[in-house]
């Protein structure tokens, strides 16, 4: 069986460690260079055109694609200061279904519009206790089954004030509490700004796992 993931968009590797965990190796494509990176390999490309120059090649070795297109196009923050960001969910999706290669297309809550049939991931899911961090997970070529999500209680801390024990932290934007969401999530590696733009690898390791068990790894 193949066992070779690429991330693509993957910044410092949030999404790359889950799937690392759960025994894959991970190619790692982003725009920018990325020295924190700690996947396997990692390639500094277009991530739309690393998909179309190493066709042959995916088709032949990688069993799984991850996408997680910049966000801030559908971010409120962004919309509110009237940033331009590019929309690469359908160039990203069009690419992916041209390959035929199963996947997964990650963001937030604004994009949902544009995803196809997504399951949310909250941290309360998988033990995280201070994230809530909603993403939205749209499956090609597989199913992927929607989690229990357990009732938010924890009040999330103010942005900009050092979190109080019990309080969930919203790792955005300038936030406090690098320390407590790095030894939450297992990032060690990770600066703030790596955090703002990561998954935390609970999610992607679970997304990995349910891939194995619909068996349609090749």
């Amino acid at each position: 069986m193949k066992r070779t993931v690429v991330d693509l968009y993957c910044c410092q590797g949030g999404a790359t460690r889950g799937y690392q965990n759960a025994g894959f190796r991970v190619v790692g494509v982003d725009l920018d260079d990325q020295p924190r990176y700690i996947g396997d390999e990692f390639w500094q490309s277009d991530a739309i055109s690393f998909l179309t120059v190493h066709a042959d090649w995916i088709r032949r070795e990688v069993a799984f694609i991850h996408g997680s297109p910049p966000c801030q196009f559908d971010s409120d923050c962004q919309r509110i200061q009237g940033n331009e960001h590019p929309d690469l969910i359908e160039p990203t999706r069009d690419a992916l279904e041209e390959l035929g290669v199963p996947y997964v297309i990650e963001n937030v809550g604004g994009a949902l519009p544009k995803l196809k049939n997504p399951v949310e991931l909250c941290g309360l899911m998988f033990g995280l206790a201070r994230t809530y961090r909603h993403r939205y997970f749209e499956a090609g070529g597989w199913t992927l089954p929607q989690p229990h999500h357990p009732r938010h209680e924890a009040p999330q801390v103010k942005m900009g004030r050092t979190p109080r024990d019990g309080e969930v932290i919203q790792a955005i934007g300038n936030f406090a509490g690098v320390g407590i969401v790095r030894d939450e999530w297992q990032v060690s590696w990770m600066n703030r700004d790596g955090i703002r733009e990561a998954i935390p690898p609970a999610y992607t390791e679970w997304i990995a796992r349910q891939f194995l068990a619909a068996g349609v790894a090749r």
